[in-house]
């Protein structure tokens, strides 16, 4: 089991880690947001610990967006909030499971065990493209059937495409869509993940739509599956 522990206050990090070394668990451990983000472009965690106050952006903002991408990594969240609204709000948003702090680490292993085990057979799904795959659980692209390297953001741009097949999608949209509705990025940054992914994948992967956006190649929205 591999855990990734998102979670600000470094005494309690601290103390999660070493009880999790004495069990033999493999732990990460990232004190805000970006940190959880960056870890989950490079590894594969069987469950994520998901503190709700962290600095910056919230842990159940983090917990929709890592849903909405498809991340259909089991998620416990721990947090001092004990109020039946605040569980009621992080399950809807896609937790597994809720412990309040403070808690036991016995109970915390015991539900970690129990959320491991109803993940198991749980799909996501596969879009396909022609010839072009990209398997969410995965994070992965193939293109007739050899693996395609994307950047993380290629990959959220082929991905923001592949959820709509026929729609336009305007650039500001696309922009919200692969970097947040904070992201700041130059205004050329988006084309140039487009550039790439007609390099990698065809050109006629994404079409641009003058005036309006951009969206995924024609005749490619009725292969979508």
């Amino acid at each position: 089991m591999k855990i990734l522990l998102v979670e600000d206050d470094a005494m309690l990090a601290a103390a999660i880690r070493e009880r999790a070394r004495q069990e033999g668990l493999a732990l990460d451990h990232a004190g805000d947001a970006d940190g959880a983000r960056l870890a989950l472009i490079d590894n594969a965690y069987s469950v994520i610990l998901l503190d709700l106050g962290l600095p910056g952006e919230s842990g159940l903002a983090l917990l929709r967006n890592l849903r909405a991408a498809y991340n259909a990594t089991p998620v416990i969240i721990l947090t001092a909030r004990a109020q039946m609204s605040e569980r009621i709000a992080g399950l809807d948003a896609g937790a597994d499971d809720y412990l309040v702090k403070p808690f036991e680490f016995s109970e915390l292993w015991a539900r970690m065990r129990a959320v491991t085990r109803r993940s198991e057979g749980k799909t996501v799904p596969t879009l396909t493209c022609r010839n072009v795959v990209l398997d969410v659980a995965r994070q992965a692209v193939t293109c007739d059937g050899r693996p395609v390297t994307l950047s993380a953001y290629e990959y959220r741009t082929l991905l923001a495409f592949m959820e709509r097949p026929g729609h336009i999608i305007a650039r500001s949209h696309l922009q919200t869509l692969i970097y947040g509705a904070d992201g700041d990025v130059e205004s050329n940054t988006i084309a140039v993940f487009i550039h790439q992914l007609r390099r990698k994948l065809g050109e006629d992967i994404v079409e641009t739509v003058h005036g309006q956006g951009y969206r995924l190649g024609r005749g490619a929205d009725k292969d979508v599956a």
